[in-house]
């Protein structure tokens, strides 16, 4: 065991996968000598070469483009994309091509092997175009996996299952807890289920349900309930797509009570679709409306980034609105 932060983790998992398979290879912007904007690639080209870690122009649309070519051949691309909002130019590549590859050649060729690294999300004070959470856009689309880590120890094995996946996989990383959350990581070689929620805090009379960087809020939240005696059942989702509906219907069915918390705005967010799963499966369980505590239906605001936060104090009243309902 090693103590890492995120990046460092995500670092370690890239290390690990590129000396076990020659056929990886990382590219983006600026993630060759530079390290990447935020160091997650630091040393990759020094130690594998400009042939495996290499920088790209400025075209995410043509990033990923490259990326389905090399894939469909045989290589293993890790395609980095500076920030999740830089996504969107190459938003035909992705559910166009690089979801639908393998479909529409009637299994006679694929992309499995590539893997797109995003950070995403807000606390950074980055502003509308560095802080969103564009991770609904691509659960409308099958032919896509969509994995987001809560901490280092997940973030490894779940990008090191990613690369190795068969099918696309968008590697999403929160980044305001690239340097912030630190824990103990294996320096092993180590893969974690892709389409599997965690149970991260066992409890009786709600579900809280989350991803990412908003998990530690559920657990905040969930320490001011429990000062109210109520016993909170954390799960983190870990896969947006393909998510895991039963553990989350086997735990509402358990606590009679459902809140959703992410950071994309409430309007099409992906907590509509757990909702409207959990109301089909768990009607006769549930003792309250699910709940959902979101970011605002706004573009990314900068001077009122902590009012537009779905915060421990926000999923905390809503924790107290859904008991008493």
């Amino acid at each position: 065991m090693a103590k890492m932060n995120l990046l460092q983790a995500i670092n370690n998992a890239l290390i690990t996968e590129m000396e076990r398979d020659k056929r990886v290879m990382v590219f983006g912007e600026d993630v060759g000598h530079f390290g990447g904007v935020f160091r997650a690639t630091s040393h990759l080209q020094e130690k594998f070469g400009k042939g495996r870690c290499f920088n790209t122009p400025l075209t995410e649309q043509g990033i990923i483009g490259f990326a389905n070519g090399l894939a469909s051949q045989g290589s293993v691309p890790v395609a980095e994309i500076q920030f999740g909002d830089y996504i969107f130019p190459a938003f035909d590549q992705i559910v166009n091509e690089t979801a639908k590859f393998r479909y529409r050649s009637g299994g006679q060729f694929d992309v499995g092997s590539l893997t797109i690294r995003t950070p995403y999300g807000g606390g950074i004070a980055g502003g509308l175009y560095h802080s969103q959470s564009p991770e609904a856009f691509f659960a409308h689309c099958p032919g896509l996996k969509i994995v987001i880590p809560r901490n280092p120890y997940q973030a490894k094995g779940l990008l090191l299952a990613s690369i190795r996946d068969k099918n696309p996989v968008l590697f999403m990383e929160p980044k305001r807890l690239y340097r912030a959350s630190v824990s103990d990581v294996p320096e092993d070689d180590y893969e974690l289920p892709l389409g599997k929620a965690d149970v991260v805090q066992e409890g009786s009379d709600i579900t809280l349900l989350g991803w990412g960087a908003q998990i530690e809020i559920l657990q905040k939240a969930a320490e001011m309930a429990l000062e109210d005696g109520v016993s909170c059942e954390i799960i983190d989702l870990r896969s947006i797509l393909p998510w895991d509906a039963k553990a989350v219907a086997e735990s509402v069915m358990k606590t009679g009570r459902l809140l959703i918390n992410h950071e994309a705005p409430m309007t099409g967010g992906f907590a509509s679709e757990v909702a409207a799963t959990i109301q089909e499966r768990c009607f006769l369980y549930l003792e309250a409306p699910v709940a959902r505590v979101c970011g605002l239906d706004t573009p990314y605001p900068l001077a009122h980034e902590k009012e537009y936060m779905p915060d421990q104090y926000k999923t905390y009243e809503a924790i107290k609105r859904t008991l008493n309902y």
